[in-house]
């Protein structure tokens, strides 16, 4: 199988569609869904933008802040999300981190200026005060999602911390995070319910890790693994390719594609898990 670097720059130079489709309206099971870009107050004094997607009809609880992975804004995963969530009447904010930067695909990147426990985490507090001081977002909190260095940063976040926004969050989603680091913490306590989905096969951010912190937070942490699925199972249409050059995967070279079925159960159980936890 060939080793395909330049997949991770393509899917953010998606990033242009993506905001095209911000801009635009589309249907979804009859249901319309609005979107547009959006600036607001990041930290160190940075404006970050986003793409906030709206539910054409009342917004229900939780309103959600959605974090992209290392190679930035993924349009075909994100739309997907974007559209089942609006559907179901949540506000979604999808904030850039890197764009916001003038940083691009971060996957090849041993040395990062926007880490997951470092700014990206600063990042997700910004965009969920942002959101939750909007007039159209109910009272419920914010349930913070995401999908590879967006899932380790949702870790980051979701631990017990004096900075912690107090009461904002209440529930946590992390697709295929690294879990290494953060369980390797004692002192780790997530603030609220989590869920974690990882491909049992997943050999950039493998699962191990992730059952040992689910072991230790039993009552807390839901992890899913799903067999014969890699990392990115949920994104649609992504035949399974073999990646190289990436510093924080074992060995630098790692699987990524779609699992049909996976993909299918991670949308039912995200919807179901968010709706258990307003």
């Amino acid at each position: 199988m060939r080793v395909a670097n330049q997949s991770v720059v393509s899917r953010f130079l998606g990033m242009r569609k993506f905001l095209l489709f911000a801009a635009a309206c589309f249907s979804l099971a009859a249901v319309r869904v609005r979107a547009e870009v959006v600036h607001f107050p990041g930290p160190g004094g940075i404006v970050l933008r986003g793409t906030l997607v709206l539910p054409d009809g009342p917004a229900r609880p939780p309103a959600i802040v959605a974090l992209h992975g290392c190679g930035g804004p993924f349009p075909a995963r994100d739309r997907q999300w974007a559209e089942l969530f609006a559907a179901q009447g949540h506000v979604v904010l999808f904030p850039d981190s890197f764009g916001s930067r003038g940083l691009g695909p971060q996957c090849t990147i041993k040395t990062r200026v926007a880490k997951s426990d470092g700014l990206r985490r600063l990042d997700a507090f910004a965009a969920a005060e942002w959101l939750a001081s909007r007039p159209d977002v109910k009272d419920g909190g914010i349930a913070l999602v995401g999908w590879s260095n967006g899932g380790a940063t949702v870790l980051a976040a979701a631990g017990r911390a004096a900075d912690q926004p107090h009461g904002l969050f209440t529930a946590f989603v992390a697709f295929y995070p690294g879990c290494t680091g953060i369980s390797r913490l004692p002192e780790y306590e997530p603030s609220a319910p989590m869920l974690i989905l990882v491909g049992e096969r997943d050999d950039w951010t493998p699962i191990g890790p992730c059952r040992d912190l689910a072991g230790r937070w039993a009552g807390r942490i839901r992890l899913i693994g799903y067999p014969d699925s890699w990392h990115d199972f949920d994104a649609p249409g992504l035949p399974v390719r073999t990646h190289g050059g990436l510093p924080w995967a074992p060995g630098g070279v790692a699987h990524a594609g779609t699992n049909a079925a996976a993909r299918e159960d991670a949308l039912r159980q995200v919807t179901s898990f968010l709706a258990a936890h307003r």
